[in-house]
């Protein structure tokens, strides 16, 4: 036999009541928003020192202009300039270099066909 009984049985739980206890959902949605921290604001980054805000789909900088060093800046955007002029160059040779491409298979296949039809004219005299 056991010692202690071979069931246990806990106590059951009472209902739930429905309402919650906070009244906050008497409150209007304004005020709701404020209480419960919904309202974030505008993100907002620190980044190398400068303070950045995020605003119409783009980062912008919290002082209104950027602080960093002007001449870095005036050489990164030199070398930007040059390397875009020099992708423009290349994508010109390239486009060069596609048309010298078909138009020398375009010979070849010309001079293949002529050639073909000679070896044909030459079968025949034979």
């Amino acid at each position: 036999m056991p010692l202690f009984g071979n069931s246990f049985t806990p106590k059951k739980t009472p209902p739930r009541k429905w309402a919650s206890l906070s009244n906050l959902h008497l409150l209007d949605r304004s005020t709701r928003e404020v209480e419960l921290g919904l309202d974030y604001g505008m993100p907002s980054m620190n980044l190398a020192g400068q303070s950045l805000k995020f605003e119409n789909g783009q980062w912008v900088s919290e002082s209104g202009s950027f602080m960093g060093d002007r001449r870095e800046l005036h050489r990164l955007r030199k070398r930007n300039q040059q390397l875009e002029e020099e992708n423009n160059l290349l994508r010109l040779k390239v486009d060069i270099l596609l048309d010298m491409l078909s138009e020398t298979t375009a010979e070849s296949h010309l001079m293949e066909k002529e050639l073909e039809e000679l070896k044909q004219q030459s079968r025949r005299r034979k």
